[in-house]
C-alpha cells in the first residue's frame, strides 16, 4: 500500500525536485490532523513544535502537495484559503459558517447522482466537483436572532 510520503516522494522525483527535510515536516504536520487548515494555522502548528520552517516554504510546498493529489483547496472564506488532505479519504462536500468559521463535512448520494445526471445530459466528463455552502450554523443563527 502506498503511503502519502511515498506518493509525495514520487511526485517530487518526477518533477526533478528533492524530498527535503522541510517538505517532510510539512507533509507530516498536514497529515497529523484531520482538520481543515490555512497557511497561518499550519505555520503556527509547526512553530509550536520548534520547527524552523518559513511561510515561504509552506507556500511553495502546498502547490506540490495539491499537484500530487494529497491535499486540495477545500474552502475560501474572507480571502483565506483552507486546505484538507484527501489522500485515502472519500469525497465529501462542505457547509461553512460565515459567523464562526465552523466547517461541517457531509456526503449525500442524491447530490452525487444528480451531478452525474447533469454531466451525462450535457455530454460532460466529470473530473472533480466541489460543493461549498456558506451560511450560518445553528449557534450563530441564535446569536443573530437575539441581536435583532
Amino acid at each position: 500500500m502506498i503511503t502519502e510520503e511515498d506518493r509525495f516522494r514520487d511526485h517530487l522525483k518526477k518533477k526533478g525536485l528533492k524530498f527535503t527535510s522541510e517538505r517532510k515536516l510539512i507533509l507530516k504536520e498536514v497529515f497529523s490532523s484531520h482538520k481543515h487548515f490555512d497557511v497561518e494555522e499550519l505555520f503556527g502548528r509547526l512553530r509550536k513544535k520548534d520547527r524552523a520552517i518559513s511561510r515561504a516554504t509552506i507556500y511553495r510546498t502546498l502547490p506540490l502537495l495539491i499537484e500530487s493529489g494529497l491535499i486540495r483547496e477545500a474552502l475560501r472564506c474572507r480571502d483565506r484559503f483552507y486546505y484538507e488532505h484527501v489522500f485515502g479519504h472519500p469525497h465529501h462536500d462542505h457547509l461553512l459558517c460565515i459567523g464562526c468559521g465552523k466547517v461541517i463535512e457531509f456526503r449525500d448520494e442524491r447530490l452525487e447522482k444528480l451531478q452525474n445526471e447533469v454531466c451525462k445530459k450535457y455530454g460532460f466528463e466529470l473530473i472533480e466537483h466541489r460543493l461549498g455552502i456558506k451560511g450560518y450554523c445553528k449557534k450563530c443563527q441564535k446569536k443573530i436572532s437575539k441581536s435583532t
